[in-house]
């Protein structure tokens, strides 16, 4: 259970725990496959895409394949698994436009503001990310989530991706916070609950991807219920 009274600062992951990543990235491809003319069935091209798009950021969070790689290979992969034909060049269009509009749709998932509302007053609230640096900076100014966080710290800035101690660390450290009164809310177990736990934070599982239970920390699958765990 969730020590309430130590927790005096709230780290939140953002795409997949506040930014609804599946809801905008779809209608990202959608505007691109539109304005492009690329004759690709949407249902099909996203169906394979959420599996490989989730495998190659692993790969990048563990350093194994560069941003470029993950840019490119995912959309690679997708094409190749739905059999649809494609060129290098056509690659590096949707590649180089997804990032342009991706940030530019500001779906959040329910009670994400609600939430913020609520913790705003109580805690020193901050931001966590691996995703690239100006696309997060982008999509937090884009759907109004800016006002409610103090600080936001990025892999690409502090040069360590979650889940490496390095970025929690660095990030308690920018905040003056200290870990047994630090506490990380995230989608991934791998990366924002076992990383944060390992450096002695406490954590909140939200379970945006219908994983297993486990025991490593409280789990929701609604935002609105960590109003009644904090």
């Amino acid at each position: 259970m969730i020590q309430k009274n130590r927790v005096r600062h709230i780290f939140f992951d953002l795409d997949h725990t506040l930014w609804d990543f599946e809801k905008n990235s779809s209608l990202t491809f959608e505007k691109i496959f539109k304005e492009q003319n690329i004759n690709v069935n949407l249902t099909d091209f996203l169906g394979a895409y959420h599996g490989i798009n989730h495998q190659y950021w692993k790969l990048y969070r563990e350093n194994k394949i560069s941003q470029k790689e993950l840019r490119e290979k995912r959309l690679i992969k997708t094409f190749q698994a739905i059999n649809f034909d494609f060129d290098s060049a056509q690659i590096d269009l949707v590649s180089n436009q997804y990032i342009m509009y991706l940030s530019t749709f500001s779906n959040l998932f329910n009670g994400a503001i609600s939430l913020l509302e609520e913790l705003k007053g109580q805690y020193q609230l901050h931001i966590i990310t691996n995703g690239f640096e100006v696309v997060q900076y982008h999509k937090i100014n884009n759907s109004g989530l800016s006002p409610y966080f103090e600080n936001i710290f990025t892999a690409e800035k502090v040069g360590y991706k979650k889940p490496h101690p390095i970025i929690f660390e660095h990030a308690l450290n920018q905040t003056q916070a200290v870990a047994g009164n630090s506490l990380m809310i995230g989608d991934s177990l791998e990366a924002d609950i076992l990383g944060a736990l390992n450096v002695g934070m406490q954590a909140i599982h939200f379970n945006s991807h219908n994983e297993p239970d486990h025991s490593h920390c409280q789990m929701v699958n609604e935002l609105d219920e960590i109003k009644g765990i904090l």
